[in-house]
């Protein structure tokens, strides 16, 4: 087997994957980065759970570095279990701080059972959820959101785009960009990959690893840089189209990126983007 030329490089990945256990978890020192000014266009991030700040991060990172828009996270829940909350939400604010994320809370606990069954079967809660979301929204009047998508396998990621989508129903004088997400489940269509340097996927891996009891249980940090691997090769084609050329990125992630406006969604363009690290953020997403 040795005499495979491949076989070092397969060995390579299980070996970085077992040294990256021994890499700490939280305690990073982080570098002071200045804050937005005062003005500045704000970028929400719908959070269904702490944690996916850092995983999809990757686009509203770019931003705020290349823009100097005001990326603020808003943590919908804390997770379904509640003695994890409080903790939950100190690493969080951990993981933000470190970043440079704000934190905007729904409630001091987060919000619960954020899910389609509940929007069918809790109508008077899931009212209060989607009013607590549209004050956020009111507050913030953010250039762009970014939320799950529709089909993204977990109940709550779901959930949440759809208590995204309702809230905006109820602000027919909005208009912004809706930036849909993925991570449990691949959506169809996403028209814009997105590089991601190795620095930034460092930042994202170091902010990510501020969320402790998570990663103890499953160390997904240690995979996410495999997961923008694989990005690369699904977005060369779904995104760049069927048959075309493989970009020379090393990590990407996948976005769908439309417009909302006049209480309807529609595409930002026809076709599929792809963003390089030398090219600036703010040109293919806030030119017009």
């Amino acid at each position: 087997m040795t005499e495979n030329p491949y076989f070092s490089y397969a060995e390579a990945f299980e070996r970085i994957t077992k040294e990256g256990k021994n890499l700490p978890l939280g305690g990073i020192p982080s570098a002071k980065r200045k804050k937005p000014t005062e003005g500045s266009p704000v970028v929400l991030i719908m959070s269904p759970h702490p944690d996916d700040e850092c995983i999809i991060g990757g686009f509203p990172l770019r931003l705020m570095q290349e823009t100097g828009v005001h990326v603020v996270n808003v943590a919908v829940t804390l997770g379904s279990n509640p003695e994890r909350k409080e903790e939950r939400l100190n690493e969080l604010k951990e993981a933000c701080d470190w970043i440079g994320f704000e934190l905007q809370e729904t409630q001091p606990k987060g919000l619960d059972k954020i899910n389609l069954a509940s929007r069918k079967e809790n109508p008077t809660e899931w009212a209060e959820a989607v009013k607590t979301i549209v004050e956020i929204i009111k507050k913030w009047n953010p250039q762009a959101i970014f939320f799950p998508h529709a089909s993204d396998w977990n109940l709550t990621h779901i959930g949440v785009h759809q208590l995204t989508l309702d809230a905006l129903s109820c602000l027919p004088t909005i208009k912004t960009i809706l930036v849909e997400t993925e991570y449990w489940g691949q959506m169809k269509n996403p028209n814009i990959m997105v590089e991601i340097s190795t620095v930034q996927l460092s930042m994202l891996l170091s902010a990510l690893s501020h969320h402790r009891g998570e990663l103890i249980r499953n160390p997904f940090h240690l995979r996410l840089p495999s997961w923008m691997q694989d990005n690369v090769r699904l977005g060369a084609e779904v995104v760049g189209g069927q048959g075309g050329h493989s970009p020379s990125f090393s990590f990407a992630t996948l976005y769908r990126v439309n417009q909302w406006n006049q209480g309807k969604m529609s595409p930002a363009w026809l076709g599929g983007k792809l963003l390089a690290s030398e090219e600036n953020s703010k040109e293919i997403l806030f030119s017009k």
